[in-house]
């Protein structure tokens, strides 16, 4: 059984949800301890504890600890399986991160998967449900991933109630990702959209990251929703960049007393950041991808601005469970990274 101290590095929920995704995935017991130890409220919050919950169920572990402000638990998977799964986070707890934890397991089951998430949508401190749907899903489509994802309603902080419905299609064969350059922009889309507000919000917002893109034409896809397809007030503005070799976003959900033309700018000044850079992959997506890189046929690569923290994270849980070879070197302003697996886990 692997001993994984929930305090390393970075110290927080995504170590977690990775080492039981993993845990599931290679059929190796886990033993975590210091769940959350760097956090101001330690422990599994409603949102770990459904993710747990997920990649249990996806393959009959058995869990000792399972429990609100848990700050140990273990894990003993048992055999992947596919069908029907209803989870409800019961607060506004984001459902894109209870999906960082299920998704890598749901690939390696041999019958589809259906995923039926309650929570947050758009919330603080996780990726907006657009990001994950225009730019997260197409990357991992170029590795070979199948996944549908149809958002039922959109729910925000402190209620909740979003709902979304996701397919999963086996994939026991990943490819690699191998993203050396950019090339050219071929078209920058706006994902924006506000809940039970008045309309000129979402037009606010749309302006401001169109000015804050400095004369780069955006094609806006903004929204506004009303009570039948969200719970309660809020929004997020998602940009995506489609490049001719790879894609680049930068995303903002929206925050009571923040002006949309604020978020509209901050969304603009890192996604235009990323794009002067000449980083192949966003912090975000860098951080994201790297345990379906590590679970690919092949060596997959790209560059990024910031390493970050969490994804050195990542990286040592990763090489915890599955060796590799990892390869991490400046070129220049920007950090190339090169992840080649030994080995692709568990059978499914």
């Amino acid at each position: 059984m692997l001993a994984i101290d929930g305090a390393y590095g970075e110290g927080g929920g995504q170590l977690l949800r990775t080492a039981v995704a993993l845990a599931a995935i290679t059929g190796n017991p886990v033993h975590l301890r210091n769940i959350r130890a760097r956090r101001r409220n330690p422990g599994l919050a409603a949102q770990h504890l459904t993710a747990v919950c997920a990649v249990a169920d996806l393959c009959g572990a058995e869990v000792e600890g399972l429990a609100l402000h848990s700050s140990e638990l273990v894990l003993q998977p048992g055999p992947l399986r596919g069908g029907d799964y209803h989870w409800d986070v019961g607060t506004a707890g984001s459902i894109t991160l209870v999906l960082q934890a299920a998704l890598p397991v749901a690939l390696r089951c041999t019958e589809r998967v259906r995923l039926h998430i309650t929570g947050g949508t758009d919330v603080r401190a996780a990726p907006p449900l657009d990001y994950f749907r225009h730019l997260f899903l197409p990357l991992l489509a170029r590795m070979g991933v199948q996944v549908e994802l149809r958002v039922l309603r959109r729910g925000y902080y402190p209620r909740g109630g979003g709902a979304v419905e996701v397919d999963v299609w086996p994939c026991p064969a990943l490819r690699p990702l191998q993203l050396d350059s950019c090339g050219a922009l071929r078209a920058l889309v706006g994902h924006a959209h506000v809940a039970n507000l008045p309309a000129h919000i979402v037009e606010r917002m749309g302006a401001a990251a169109a000015q804050g893109l400095a004369g780069i034409p955006l094609q806006m896809d903004a929204k506004t929703l009303e009570h039948n397809e969200a719970i309660g007030t809020g929004g997020a503005l998602v940009l995506v960049a489609h490049m001719a070799h790879t894609m680049l976003a930068a995303g903002v959900t929206a925050e009571r007393g923040v002006p949309a033309e604020q978020l509209g700018a901050q969304a603009a000044e890192a996604l235009r950041t990323t794009l002067s850079s000449g980083a192949t992959l966003d912090v975000h997506a860098a951080d994201q991808l790297l345990i379906y890189m590590a679970l690919a046929h092949g060596v997959s690569r790209y560059k990024v601005q910031e390493f970050s923290s969490h994804a050195r994270t990542t990286l040592w849980l990763l090489e915890q469970f599955l060796p590799l070879q990892v390869r991490i070197e400046a070129a220049g302003a920007l950090t190339v990274v090169e992840v080649q697996p030994e080995h692709r886990g568990r059978a499914a």
